[in-house]
């Protein structure tokens, strides 16, 4: 039986990627922020997963106006990394697990979910970013010559109004679950949910950052994902810029967890070109969360 041992969510911002392919992690700007994924690294490499199931959102590289899918999970053998304008980033070639791809599609479409099934499909930063992120080697994040483990493709519209539900999502990410648990083979899946923090690329509020915003997200996300689901469309706009309401695919990744899950690590900062990122890591269960509180009373004492 496949079960579901972790959750992570991060920011997915173009330029992170360009920073790790161009050699600048290092530069003052940008080692603030990639320094905090170490430790993120670190626990997925300890976790070992086979499959990694990535949330993220197109942009207008697979998809485009003429088709615009809710959801969609790719079922292909394997994903190449998309041409955003100045050819495909220098990452491996992303390979799938069709067989658990097929799996999900059939348990959510009978689950009532409507699901697209994408056959071919090239991946933008929005997927690879956070793999370099977080299976990159060190503060650098040195590209693999191969990514650790396969991935599961799911795309989500946040791009064209109307974007699914908070409540949507999070009812996708449980059963997303439900599948996972259903799944013959034994393998040890992580769930992750991408895009976001705060920020807007256009207009009169460009650069916009609401670090209060998001902070309470993420401290909402693992005791009070409930909270979060009813957050309207428009408070994620006003609040949190434009782009903002891509952190309902961070809701699809808490849902995976099921009820209870405890945070594990977090690390956010800004800015990361003109937007806020953030990276939050969950476990599911009571266990994880008598880890996570002895982890917290340690510090305590260190700082006494």
């Amino acid at each position: 039986m496949a079960r579901i041992v972790g959750g992570l969510a991060t920011t997915h911002v173009p330029a992170i990627g360009a920073a790790i392919d161009q050699g600048k992690t290092q530069t003052p700007y940008w080692k603030p922020l990639f320094d905090g994924y170490v430790r993120a690294q670190e626990w997925l490499a300890a976790k070992k997963p086979d499959v990694i199931v990535l949330v993220y959102n197109d942009h207008a590289t697979a998809f485009s106006l003429e088709i615009i899918p809710t959801f969609a999970i790719g079922v292909a053998e394997e994903f190449p990394p998309a041409d955003e304008g100045w050819g495909p980033r220098p990452v491996p070639v992303v390979k799938g697990h069709s067989e658990l791809a097929w799996h999900l599609c059939e348990s959510l479409i009978l689950d009532e979910f409507d699901i697209t099934m994408i056959n071919v499909m090239p991946v933008d930063h929005g997927f690879t970013v956070p793999l370099s992120i977080t299976c990159g080697k060190g503060s650098t994040c040195a590209t693999p010559a191969a990514w650790p483990c396969k991935v599961v493709p799911i795309s989500v519209n946040v791009v064209q109004y109307p974007p699914p539900t908070g409540k949507r999502c999070f009812d996708l990410g449980r059963a997303i679950a439900k599948a996972v648990k259903s799944y013959p083979e034994d393998l040890k899946v992580v769930v992750y949910g991408t895009g976001g923090m705060s920020h807007q690329l256009h207009g009169e509020r460009a650069g916009l950052i609401n670090q209060e915003w998001d902070k309470k997200f993420m401290d909402g996300l693992a005791p009070n994902p409930e909270r979060l689901t009813r957050i309207p469309f428009i408070e994620y706009v006003r609040e949190t810029g434009a782009e903002g309401i891509e952190m309902v695919m961070w809701l699809i990744m808490r849902g995976a967890l099921g009820d209870k899950a405890a945070e594990i690590y977090r690390h956010y900062h800004v800015p990361a070109s003109n937007t806020a990122a953030g990276l939050i890591i969950l476990e599911p269960g009571a266990k994880a969360a008598k880890t996570a509180v002895k982890r917290r009373v340690a510090k305590k004492k260190a700082r006494r």
